[in-house]
């Protein structure tokens, strides 16, 4: 009959240049005679004397950034482009770096482009090589180094953790230690893979937050990898990601409860089959604060034993013929306006037969147990019959929102497709 918070009981890249530049004023005329002359005013070669140097050769193959670029952007990546001929092989990487940075090459062969953002503050080198379209060989190399950025953003927290087994329903929620304001680019740098094809979108949720959910349940025991490429990612003005991060997890059975308020009924479905029907008891309503919310809500947590109390509803005068306060087992957490699915010896004789709860869905106690150690956070727990819909942001209530609505909450405003593991 109890609800509460829970409280467990105890800028475009300019390629560098060497040598002089030609200038087309009549003054500079001598200037570009003596770069082309030698030490001893001879010409080089090139002609009689006076005459003017031979245009520069456009060489075959351009890397950007340039040979000895300091600085360059690490949002900027690396573009190699065949200005004749076509690439066979580009190799770049960090200086140390067992691994070259990945990137895509196009399928005419002319350019290639580092599919994720630099690291800032490091040394790279681009070397490659390719046929210069008349029968020879070409090589290019450059030396450059990324910018040390004024200031960084970093991921914060994911979850799931790392290795954790989840239910069908659990979202992916990644925490900046910043304010991130060219969503965007970051959201781009977000990968998933799972070990099928599943097509999902994040979703903003706030200044500092992004969730991934799929549009439909993860099929039962997927495995899912969340790689972060934020490391040189311009987050803001002046803002670049410090470093990445790589995590991942695993999806568990499928497990789905319907409680039905109105009937006083909960059931357990295990991979599609019904395994358990107890009866249980919802909110009394009378209030908006007594009412269980109706939708897909998500286990959050779970605690044995949690303490509960009368405070979520301001209510803290031990006189208050309102007031409680006392420990509840085998507690399993479904939102954030203090709602569980709990074990409550007190209401047996109304479970199955009339609402009696502050909100909770109050349930038998050997039903309770088993269902609090089998619980996974994410699993659903979809509640009709009530008044009260569940808010989309009230806990995991990502499932509230429609399909259109949770694609429009993207930066990139379009779903996503994971890649295979």
């Amino acid at each position: 009959m109890l609800r509460g918070f829970g409280e467990h009981g105890t800028g475009r890249r300019t390629p560098l240049t060497a040598g002089c530049a030609p200038v087309v004023l009549g003054a500079a005329v001598m200037l570009t005679a003596a770069c082309a002359s030698g030490a001893n005013g001879e010409t080089g070669g090139h002609g009689p004397p006076g005459s003017a140097a031979p245009p520069r050769r456009t060489p075959p193959v351009t890397i950007e950034p340039a040979d000895g670029t300091r600085g360059a952007r690490p949002d900027l990546g690396v573009v190699v482009t065949a200005v004749r001929g076509t690439l066979d092989r580009v190799d770049v990487r960090a200086d140390g770096a067992s691994r070259p940075v990945a990137g895509r090459l196009s399928a005419d062969r002319r350019s290639w482009r580092a599919r994720w953002p630099l690291r800032p503050g490091t040394a790279y080198t681009a070397t490659t090589t390719g046929e210069d379209g008349r029968g020879g060989r070409t090589s290019a190399t450059s030396r450059f180094s990324t910018l040390r950025p004024s200031a960084t953003f970093r991921i914060s927290d994911v979850t799931p953790a790392r290795g954790e087994i989840v239910g069908v329903g659990m979202p992916v929620i990644v925490t900046f230690d910043r304010p991130i304001t060219r969503r965007a680019a970051v959201e781009r740098s977000l990968e998933l893979r799972a070990s099928r094809h599943v097509r999902g979108a994040w979703h903003w949720t706030g200044p500092r937050q992004v969730v991934f959910r799929p549009r439909r349940f993860w099929h039962a025991r997927e495995r899912v990898s969340l790689i972060a490429h934020t490391a040189g990612v311009r987050a803001a003005p002046g803002v670049y990601g410090a470093s990445g991060h790589t995590t991942g997890f695993q999806v568990g059975r499928s497990r789905v409860s319907t409680v039905d308020a109105l009937r006083h009924r909960m059931t357990v479905r295990i991979d599609g089959r019904p395994v358990r029907t107890v009866g249980i008891s919802a909110g009394k309503g009378g209030r908006r604060a007594y009412t269980t919310t109706s939708g897909v809500h998500l286990t959050m947590g779970k605690g044995d034993p949690v303490v509960m109390s009368s405070a979520w509803m301001g209510v803290t005068d031990k006189k208050d013929p309102r007031f409680y306060k006392m420990k509840v087992r085998h507690a399993v957490q479904i939102s954030s306006s203090g709602e569980y699915v709990h074990s409550a010896p007190w209401s047996v004789r109304s479970q199955g037969r009339e609402n009696v709860s502050h909100g909770c869905v109050n349930a038998p106690p050997e039903f309770a147990g088993w269902f609090y150690a089998g619980s996974l956070r994410g699993d659903v727990v979809t509640v009709t019959g009530t008044s009260r819909p569940l808010e989309w942001n009230n806990g995991w209530g990502y499932w509230q929102l429609p399909w259109s609505r949770w694609v429009a909450g993207s930066a990139l405003n379009r779903p996503v497709t994971s890649a295979r593991t």
